[in-house]
């Protein structure tokens, strides 16, 4: 699982020919994110840095190659239409537990603000909807993600 995940965030060439290459699987990933720190309309840079540091730590990678996922992530954010566009790659490509640790991850970008805000919890439970994630799954993750918030906060 740790693995699928360490790929997920490699920064890939764009010219893979076999399926969509690991590069805009982390881009919608981070885009995911960036949707839940945008959907209070009030983005805060803890929870940008929230994002870098969770791709930095978790996923093995630098923080050069995180800033390059988290800008095309922002440019493919602004330009989406529906998180489908987001989640329909996740779910092509990545198993539950990978799944599960995502959404894991989306949580604590909701957290490093210090308030989950109703329109945040609500756009969560969507996603984890769309990834085809079950509501003990989505608690789990909430509670994993509030744990670590409270353990580094």
């Amino acid at each position: 699982m740790i693995d699928k995940l360490k790929q997920l965030f490699a920064v890939q060439p764009a010219t893979e020919k076999q399926g969509p290459g690991q590069h805009p699987l982390a881009v919608a990933a981070m885009a995911l994110m960036v949707q839940v720190a945008r959907v209070d309309r009030q983005q805060d840079d803890r929870e940008l840095q929230a994002m870098l540091d969770s791709a930095v730590r978790a996923h093995e990678i630098s923080p050069d190659e995180a800033r390059d996922i988290l800008d095309d992530a922002l440019l493919h954010a602004d330009d989406a239409t529906s998180l489908y566009e987001f989640t329909g790659l996740i779910n092509a490509h990545l198993d539950q537990e990978a799944k599960k640790l995502l959404l894991q991850h989306i949580w604590q970008v909701a957290f490093a603000d210090g308030h989950i805000d109703r329109f945040e919890e609500h756009l969560i439970r969507r996603i984890a909807e769309l990834l085809h994630l079950n509501h003990r799954e989505y608690i789990q993750a909430k509670h994993n993600a509030e744990r670590a918030h409270t353990a580094h906060g």
